[in-house]
């Protein structure tokens, strides 16, 4: 017989046990034994939690009507999410493996990048340049993105809009703001970029999707995706399938599939995903075409969020559903009871709980 001190488990199976746990329970087990306290700082251990997160897509969206936030997991279902930590009432802007850019509401200009798992953040400096924000009336600027690579130190802020001076149209100067957190300064550069294809909506702006080093936004007018180079700050136009660009009535969102960069076409009875197989030679396959005549009626107003190969979150007015791609089931995560008087897609992101560190 063994020793009865002996552990149960060997070191290796433990860490693995303990990276699928979510943030603030490995948090609340530091106090079990002195290798438990360290960790969240241990550099191997926050390689394979980050790994293992990168693997699970969550949905976080403000609840109308409120302050509260939810997090919806494909697995453990709906819980609370909270900023207060910032102390400040904020408006998330983007997303990117567990780091959010949130924007100040009553202090326009001010902005944090946030880990809610593990509660730090950081408030961006102001640059010194003339803000890209002062050229747009609702105090804005009309790209927002954020980049994260979890196996590299650092992040980084982009702001971007076409400069327009006040009663004028935009020029065809396409400024870009980029913060670099290691070196905590921002740089300028600007682009003669045309407005040829119908700008952002408002979901292409929320969705930013971060992937190959580059940041992406989908054009409203279905032409193509912008994708911004943040080692060479050179912007990219990156096509699309031809059956996307030349069919008329379809809805079409940009999101990630497992490091991919993806799309979803929706029609009236179908949900068609599209993945870039090869990125270089911008190479499009369908991986799924889902039948949407057991949610009809939610059709028009539904939209995906986020996904994986094994699921896709996507929301409506007042719920949030998941489709399991290998069961082919819908099932409804959460819902707003009463009314509410902006829908819950407007506010609604993908996000990963990760231990990347913002300071």
């Amino acid at each position: 017989m063994g020793n009865p001190k002996d552990p149960l488990f060997p070191d290796e199976v433990i860490l693995q046990i303990l990276a699928r746990l979510p943030v603030k329970s490995l948090f609340r087990f530091k106090s079990v034994s002195k290798s438990w306290h360290t960790l969240p700082s241990d550099t191997y251990f926050i390689s394979l939690f980050n790994q293992l997160s990168l693997k699970n897509q969550t949905l976080v969206a403000e609840v109308p009507d409120s302050s509260a936030l939810i997090s919806v997991d494909n697995l453990r279902g709906v819980s609370e999410f909270s900023l207060e930590f910032l102390r400040d009432r904020v408006m998330i802007r983007a997303s990117c493996n567990g780091l959010l850019c949130c924007a100040s509401v009553p202090e326009k200009g001010v902005y944090y990048v946030c880990n809610p798992s593990t509660r730090e953040f950081r408030t961006l400096p102001r640059s010194r340049e003339r803000h890209v924000t002062r050229f747009y009336p609702d105090g804005e600027a009309t790209l927002v993105g954020l980049a994260c690579d979890v196996g590299r130190k650092g992040f980084y802020v982009v702001m971007a809009g076409y400069h327009r001076s006040f009663g004028h149209r935009p020029d065809g100067s396409f400024v870009c703001l980029v913060f670099d957190s290691v070196s905590n300064k921002w740089r300028k550069f600007v682009s003669a970029l045309e407005d040829d294809c119908g700008g952002f909506t408002h979901m292409s702006k929320n969705q930013v999707v971060f992937v190959n080093g580059r940041l992406h936004w989908l054009m409203s007018g279905l032409c193509y995706v912008l994708a911004l180079d943040l080692e060479k700050d050179v912007w990219r136009k990156v096509s699309l399938p031809d059956e996307i660009r030349c069919s008329g009535g379809n809805r079409v969102y940009l999101l990630e599939l497992d490091g991919f960069l993806s799309v979803i076409q929706l029609s009236d009875v179908w949900m068609k995903i599209w993945k870039m197989r090869d990125y270089e030679s911008e190479v499009w396959c369908v991986v799924d075409s889902i039948s949407l005549r057991c949610i009809r009626g939610l059709v028009p107003g539904i939209f995906p969020i986020c996904q994986t190969g094994e699921y896709v979150f996507l929301a409506t007015h007042k719920q949030v559903l998941v489709y399991q791609r290998r069961s082919k089931l819908w099932k409804e995560m959460f819902a707003v009871k009463g009314s509410c008087s902006l829908p819950l897609w407007f506010s609604a992101h993908a996000f990963r709980s990760t231990i990347v560190p913002c300071n």
